[in-house]
């Protein structure tokens, strides 16, 4: 016979448990042990508890004697180790070379390099639970982009140029405003849907486009456009030059802008300079830099993917709806992680093998 003691606080934790531990594993030795500190003979514990013997009953006594409820709360189920481990180098290698882009690709190539075979299954929890892999959207980079001066050239203009006029809009000293013109085509925008089988959107004719050109406060995240069904042009950046001039802000104001022909222009130079705005250029190839750039992908993804929109009209004023929203309290949270002021370096980014 086990003799064991239990305090008036040991008695109060097992009752907890027994009825509120997330594991019901854990809950039946729970209710063993409140049972045992009943004074109940152990067999009539294994028949209202439903173990299967004694010893079983023993094991659970024997944890918390050795090591109290810490002990008692431990899964110790065994985890049968998949045969597909011992080819794991083996398998990293494989993946490293060529990373495949379904599980089925996968699956074809473990069996080829290894000679085991598995299902899409087994081999997709091996993957993901033993070796670590996603499944990630490859994303694209300039080639120009990669090229060290290029790097180089993006790394000096951060730290000298962009982080100082940042830390001064945090202070509020400073206004600074990221601008980019985004070209949004009436056509299909396809995305990813969870269904019980595959959906198609209808596709517009992909012959109209609805071009905003915005510029977005990297503090407040207020937002100001200008939108047209035509072109994007000097004369824009004008207007948004004269909106963001109007919003009679009492301290200097930069805006970040790529190196579009159009932003270039003498006019918007000539106009920027009289209104006291400096025009901060980005260096090429650097859409990583400016953070509306980030913005211009969520409208799509909020508005826009999988949906069909039966006219022009319509589609703009879903567009311009999202827009409106930007900087209020309904898409507050989902930008507040979106919008931060930390910029992505293609320095060690991994590429495809060729």
């Amino acid at each position: 016979m086990i003799r064991l003691e239990f305090s008036p606080e040991a008695i109060e934790k097992i009752r907890h448990e027994k009825k509120y531990h997330p594991h019901p594993y854990v809950r039946q030795k729970m209710e063993a042990l409140y049972l045992k500190s009943q004074g109940m003979p152990h067999n009539q514990i294994c028949q209202l508890v439903g173990i299967g013997g004694r010893a079983t009953l023993v094991r659970y006594l024997r944890e918390y004697e050795n090591g109290g409820l810490d002990e008692v709360r431990k899964l110790k189920f065994r985890r049968p180790e998949s045969v597909l481990a011992l080819y794991r180098d083996k398998i990293e290698e494989v993946i490293a070379k060529k990373p495949p882009a379904t599980i089925n690709e996968a699956r074809y190539r473990i069996e080829e390099a290894t000679g085991i075979k598995r299902s899409n299954t087994a081999v997709y929890k091996f993957l993901k639970g033993k070796v670590g892999l996603n499944c990630y959207k490859t994303g694209s980079i300039p080639v120009k982009q990669t090229e060290p001066e290029r790097q180089n050239e993006q790394k000096v203009f951060l730290e000298q140029e962009l982080e100082p006029r940042l830390k001064e809009a945090e202070s509020g000293l400073r206004e600074v405003f990221f601008v980019d013109a985004a070209h949004f085509v009436w056509a299909a925008f396809l995305g990813y849907l969870w269904f019980w089988n595959r959906l198609f959107v209808s596709a517009p004719s992909g012959r109209k486009r609805f071009n905003v050109l915005g510029a977005i406060n990297a503090r407040t995240h207020q937002l100001i456009t200008v939108a047209n069904n035509s072109y994007v042009n000097a004369e824009t950046v004008c207007e948004l030059l004269m909106s963001i001039a109007s919003l009679g802000l009492n301290v200097p104001i930069t805006l970040v802008l790529d190196n579009a022909k159009y932003q270039h222009a003498i006019v918007v130079k000539e106009l920027a300079e009289k209104l006291g705005i400096e025009l901060l250029y980005l260096p090429a190839y650097s859409p990583n830099l400016n953070l509306i750039e980030r913005l211009w992908k969520f409208v799509k993804k909020k508005c826009l993917y999988s949906e069909y929109y039966e006219n022009f009209d319509l589609f703009c004023g879903a567009i311009t709806g999202c827009l409106s929203k930007v900087g209020l309290d309904e898409y507050k949270d989902e930008l507040k992680t979106l919008l931060t002021l930390k910029f992505q370096s293609f320095k060690d980014v991994q590429f495809v093998l060729h």
